[in-house]
């Protein structure tokens, strides 16, 4: 019986330490897109991080828009988001500070293997756009104002076409799930090119459209302005801005690769 005792007393003082370890741990709240953390890239760059500073990054993948409005409500202590004109915005309304380039890739437009719109091998966006609609194809789109949601506004405002609901779908979810939708109904779509190789393997859709300046995309990092929200943890959000805009983390970011095919270019200044 004694014995018994000990060891409910060692078990639940173990209970204890851990507990109170754990409790003792800070927390960071990052915002980001559903492509960073979808592809598993944050998973391959922070545990290094984590474990220097004895701090547990608490994630929140949204799109770029309702990661940046988390930042405008003070909800979070830093944003990784790609929506440049947006994240300057960001920055000159006093929610952030300190924005640095972390990295970049760009967008691809998939469609059937048919291609009906006939854009195969095109590297204008607004021509294939066009080319979608003219030719009465469906477009699916992530309709959430996410960085990609923001660049196929663009694009279609460009072309000076606003696409009804007969051939443009909005799913209002994340990379991922709207590249499936398109897959499953066989349909066009624009993502970021890191989602599509991270997914190339499992769908029939094709990538069908490439190099247009127009289809640059850059991602930042900003921390949350602590003159603006006193409770943002700036210091730690500054060490993981340092962190991730480090040579030895660019390196990693670099190295990053699915199917022998680099999904980030790093581009800290």
């Amino acid at each position: 019986m004694k014995h018994l005792r000990l060891l409910i007393l060692s078990i639940f003082l173990s209970i204890t330490v851990f507990a109170n370890f754990a409790l003792a741990q800070e927390t960071l709240r990052l915002a980001t897109t559903t492509s960073t953390y979808e592809t598993g890239l944050l998973d391959y760059i922070f545990p290094q991080f984590e474990k220097k500073h004895d701090v547990k990054i608490h994630i929140i993948s949204v799109g770029t828009g309702k990661a940046m409005k988390l930042g405008e409500n003070g909800d979070v202590d830093v944003i990784l988001v790609h929506a440049r004109a947006a994240e300057d915005k960001f920055v000159t309304d006093g929610f952030g500070v300190n924005r640095r380039d972390v990295m970049y890739n760009d967008f691809v437009i998939l469609g059937p293997q048919e291609d009906p719109a006939k854009i195969t091998g095109l590297n204008d966006a607004k021509k294939a756009l066009k080319l979608i609609y003219n030719n009465k194809q469906m477009f699916i789109s992530r309709g959430d104002d996410s960085g990609t949601h923001k660049k196929e506004r663009y694009l279609w405002s460009k072309t000076g076409i606003t696409p009804g609901p007969s051939q443009y779908l909005e799913t209002g979810q994340g990379m991922s799930a709207t590249l499936r939708v398109a897959d499953e109904k066989n349909a066009y779509v624009m993502l970021d090119r890191a989602t599509y190789l991270f997914n190339k393997d499992k769908i029939r859709i094709k990538k069908l459209v490439e190099g247009d300046k127009d289809l640059f995309n850059p991602y930042g990092i900003i921390p949350v302005s602590p003159y603006k929200y006193k409770h943002a943890k700036y210091e730690l959000a500054m060490a993981l801005t340092a962190w991730i805009t480090s040579p030895k983390c660019q390196e990693m970011i670099k190295n990053y690769k699915k199917g022998g095919h680099q999904l980030y270019h790093p581009n800290a200044k």
